[in-house]
Order: structure tokens, then sequence, then C-alpha cells
């Protein structure tokens, strides 16, 4: 039976919707499932580790533990390290300023070759929201390798009417919102791995629905 010029347009119409409605599946929960989008496959979004004010990371220099300490970035993005002075991170990943240290303690000539560590203990410049179904919603600072188990611990923990395994991560990646999965009893169990925050995650835990 041949089509009309209206049926033609409407036909289009709802190819053009479906499309639409395919692209918006994938950005949202339910629809992307957490392991492709979050832990390779076809994640393309890219985490900011460089350092910031407050932010608190741990140096370890090989053999000297007298240099091996904890050091919190100050409000003007520097520390003081011994035997070098003041040294601006602000704005550098972690091996970068391991880098800097270790140069520094070379050009130096504190030592021939030392070997310098970075490992950030506290994202304090860098902050995730738990909101929802826990116990006490707010912001917390962004720990190393922090996962969302991990922040809902911080937030107290479930409250007994969350829909634990409702939880949704709203990332922002390049200017575009994602919201994934993150079903936390299945992390728990082992069923799944936990999934690494980025600074500006939202978590999001849903009420069970009677």
């Amino acid at each position: 039976m041949a089509r009309t010029p209206h049926s033609r347009i409407l036909l289009r119409a709802v190819l053009a919707s479906a499309v639409v409605s395919l692209a918006t599946c994938t950005a949202f929960a339910g629809c992307t499932p957490p392991g492709q989008a979050m832990h390779g496959g076809s994640r393309t979004e890219v985490e900011d580790t460089s350092l910031g004010m407050g932010d608190m990371f741990d140096v370890r220099v090989y053999g000297e533990e007298e240099l091996s300490a904890d050091y919190r970035v100050s409000q003007d993005g520097t520390i003081d390290f011994p035997l070098i002075g003041r040294i601006v991170v602000a704005g550098l990943e972690p091996g970068a300023v391991a880098t800097l240290i270790t140069t520094r303690l070379r050009e130096g000539h504190f030592f021939v070759q030392p070997h310098v560590s970075v490992v950030v203990r506290e994202y304090n410049s860098k902050r995730v929201s738990v909101l929802g179904a826990v116990r006490t919603p707010g912001t917390y600072a962004l720990r190393g390798g922090m996962g969302v188990v991990e922040a809902i611990g911080l937030a107290g923990g479930f409250t007994a009417l969350a829909n634990r395994d409702g939880t949704t991560i709203t990332r922002n990646a390049a200017g575009e919102l994602h919201r994934y999965a993150a079903p936390v009893d299945r992390i728990t169990d082992g069923q799944e791995e936990d999934i690494p925050l980025h600074a500006g995650d939202i978590i999001r835990v849903p009420e069970r629905l009677f």
C-alpha cells in the first residue's frame, strides 16, 4: 500500500524519536552497565587527579625516613620540603610531584639517585556528594582510590528504607551528565567491582517502593 506524504513524515518522526531515546538510554541508569561504562570499554571521561589547596599526600624517600612524611598543600599551592625548601605542587599530578622532588634533591647534591614516591591521602580540593537514603547526606573530601562503597560509609551508611541496588552515580564528563547504576549489594558481595569515584560525582540512594 502506498504511503501518503503525511505517513512518510510521521514515520521519519518516529524513527528520529527512537534514535534520541537510544542515545539518552546510554547516558542514564539502567541502560549502561557500570562495568562497561566505568571500568573501561566505552568510558571516555578522564579523571582529574591533580593536587589542589588542602589536599594531603604522603611522600616517601626510599631509605630516608626523616624525609618521609605527610604534607598538606597550603593556600598558596605549596609545601615546605626538607633540604629543598618551598615548592609549588598545586596543579601537578602526584607522579609529577615525585619527579620534582627527585630532581631538586639530585640537583642540590643531597642524593645521587633518590627514589621518591607520592601517594594522595585526601583530596580536600575535590569532593563528592552522597544524597538520599543515607544517614548523613552531604559533601565529602575525595580520598585517594575512593569507591562508591567507601563514600556511602563516610555518609554513615544506608538508612533502613534505602534501595541499596538502586544507587546511582551522576558524573559530569566534558560538559555532559552521565548517570550510572551502582549495585552496592553486588559490589559488597564481591559479584561486581567497586566503582572508583571522580571529583564532583553525585551518589544518590533512593528509598524502596513498597
